[in-house]
């Protein structure tokens, strides 16, 4: 079997030093704020499974690393890669294209490209100078076994992997689901996790991934397995990775990456970035926490995670709380029942508040996630969410209470888009991929989008939710955190200055 060297790589695509959050992000945008570096679980699988099949690995990520394209250049060079890996979104595809171009001219290397839009649409990287598209959502086991291919021809070609051939496009056969227990522990040393982490979490932090897709409220507490997985018509990993599934590693499994990342790293917290963390399973909680509890851990690192309002009883976070949960992270979208059925969310808005006041009422915080400028919603329907953000935010905090709000972005193959299409409700930008980067209104509006996200992550400057959150430090750590949390936000507020086109 012949050697292979290959590159992931994230070129540094910045836009006049606005930063774009790509990896391990659901919806993209272009930042000024310098504290976001989410790590890319997925990613950095895959370069753990390459490492250990023998390949050499470059972990070459331009963005979070911060490195220049001139010093990506050199890097690259030095190494000398036969494959690079790319992972795109749409607002991104011509300019990785553009990369991919200029790859091809420097390197005698074959280029596989994967991401959520070339997952619906693989026939537009293919039109440029990648070699494959990988679709799918565990393309850490397809591109690892994609390479092993390219090293051994005997080695079968994993589904999901797209060519280019005389005549057109072809597949090597439909997107396979893997045994999530049968990856390895990412190596955190080759891709660099001390650089990566975000405003709201405790340094040094890591993330982990407890299982991939999105777990809805689950009736069946003897399973792992969601009863009611998560279908949000915006939700473009769930209906371009996951294909509306949800899947778990096992307890044991985790508990050990945890325990490697306690024991051998010191983290201080850990977020679980899978889409609705494992909250939804009070089977796989109790035995992670005995897990945790056999290993000694309970108490020696903070868990924070994903999480949908419709799993938080007051048991459940009760019982997140006695495993050391510090922090979950909560889709509320809008406030309107109307908005929220269609979205599918399956939830109302105050069964989400319920969720949210279930977690305060336990001592976790909770980071809340809202969205503006639906075509259907108005003016008071904005207030309406507006004023119900603020009563969560306002109620029972302590510090580490957040919330996120963005412009609704959907992305093409998603149901939002399929279904604006047919409304009409798609703006002139919709046919320019270059523009779903949350400053151009792809879908119509008559609302002033920026005005209603510069009012809801204003809410943190409320001045009581800056006393409750200033009354409830606790730790020098705590005045740390709070210090990158405002620089946070001022980025994001900059985020908002004018007018989407």
């Amino acid at each position: 079997m012949k050697s292979l060297k290959v590159a992931i790589y994230y070129p540094p695509v910045g836009r006049g030093g606005e930063i774009p959050l790509l990896a391990q992000n659901r919806q993209f945008k272009f930042s000024k704020s310098a504290e976001i570096r989410i790590y890319p679980v997925v990613m950095a699988t895959l370069a753990t499974m390459l490492s250990r099949q023998g390949c050499a690995v470059l972990w070459l990520d331009g963005i979070n690393l911060r490195y220049s394209r001139k010093s990506c250049d050199e890097r690259l060079r030095a190494f000398g890669p036969d494959l690079i890996v790319l992972e795109t979104k749409a607002p991104l595809l011509a300019r990785h294209l553009e990369v991919a171009r200029d790859l091809k001219r420097a390197f005698d290397a074959r280029i596989v490209m994967c991401g959520d839009h070339v997952s619906f649409f693989p026939e537009q990287a293919l039109a440029g100078d990648v070699d494959y598209v990988v679709a799918g959502g565990d393309y850490d086991f397809a591109i690892s076994r994609l390479a092993a291919h390219l090293r051994d021809p005997a080695a079968p070609m994993p589904g999901g992997v797209y060519a280019r051939r005389e005549g057109g496009v072809v597949c090597s056969g439909n997107v396979e689901d893997y045994d999530l227990d049968a990856a390895p522990i990412i190596d955190r040393d080759l891709t660099r996790w001390a650089a990566y982490g975000e405003a709201y979490l405790y340094k040094p932090a890591a993330y982990i991934m407890s299982g991939r897709g999105c777990g809805g409220a689950n009736r069946n507490e003897s399973s792992y397995e969601s009863s009611a997985p998560g279908v949000c018509t915006f939700c473009i990993w769930q209906h371009a990775f996951w294909r509306c599934g949800a899947r778990m590693r096992s307890p044991a499994s985790v508990a050990e990456e945890v325990e490697q990342l306690v024991r051998t790293y010191h983290v201080r917290e850990i977020f679980d970035d899978n889409e609705s963390g494992a909250v939804w399973s009070a089977k796989w909680l109790a035995e992670f926490h005995k897990e945790l509890r056999a290993r000694r851990l309970l108490g020696k690192v903070r868990l924070s995670s994903n999480a949908r309002a419709d799993s938080l009883t007051p048991e459940r976070a009760q019982m997140l709380r006695e495993m050391g949960y510090r922090l979950l992270k909560v889709g509320l979208e809008s406030g309107n029942d109307a908005t929220l059925a269609r979205l599918r969310k399956n939830e109302t808005a105050e069964q989400i508040a319920e969720g949210i006041r279930n977690a305060k009422r336990a001592g976790l915080r909770v980071l809340i996630t809202t969205m503006v400028g639906y075509p259907w919603e108005g003016e008071a329907d904005a207030q309406r969410t507006y004023e119900l953000t603020r009563s969560l935010m306002l109620y029972k905090t302590h510090f580490g209470d957040s919330l996120q709000s963005s412009i609704i972005t959907p992305y093409p193959g998603t149901p939002l888009y399929n279904l604006a299409e047919k409304q009409g409700w798609l703006t002139e930008h919709a046919a320019d991929y270059t523009k779903y980067d949350m400053s151009h209104h792809i879908l119509k509006t008559d609302l002033d989008t920026v005005k209603w996200c510069r009012r809801m992550w204003s809410i943190h400057l409320h001045p009581l939710f800056v006393l409750k959150s200033f009354l409830s430090l606790r730790r020098a750590a705590d005045a740390r955190l709070a210090w990158h949390g405002l620089t946070s936000l001022l980025g994001h507020l900059r985020d908002y200055e004018a007018n989407p086109t």
